[in-house]
């Protein structure tokens, strides 16, 4: 299986990264050990939703589709909902 996942900063949760890997719990390490320069400096993270494919090849372009603004609108509708609003 091959994982595409999505993590937020656990203290600035406005910080959101997707990426594709093959052992999501090493990777997640990874993550939170500072391991990955993109990750780094908004660690540690948790893991918001990931999901397995069989097949690397539809794993890579799901994950592609999550990086365009299309898939980032996609992941902030369904898994990033926003806090009520204070003011209604």
């Amino acid at each position: 299986m091959i994982y595409v996942y999505l993590l937020e900063s656990v203290h600035q949760r406005q910080q959101h990264y997707v990426g594709v890997t093959h052992d999501l719990k090493q990777r997640l390490r990874d993550h939170n050990e500072g391991k990955s320069p993109h990750t780094r400096k908004f660690k540690p993270w948790h893991l918001v939703v990931y999901i397995g494919f069989a097949d690397e090849q539809t794993a890579c372009s799901f994950e592609k589709y999550l990086k365009s603004g299309s898939g980032k609108a996609f992941l902030k509708k369904r898994f990033l909902p926003t806090k009520p609003s204070e003011s209604g």
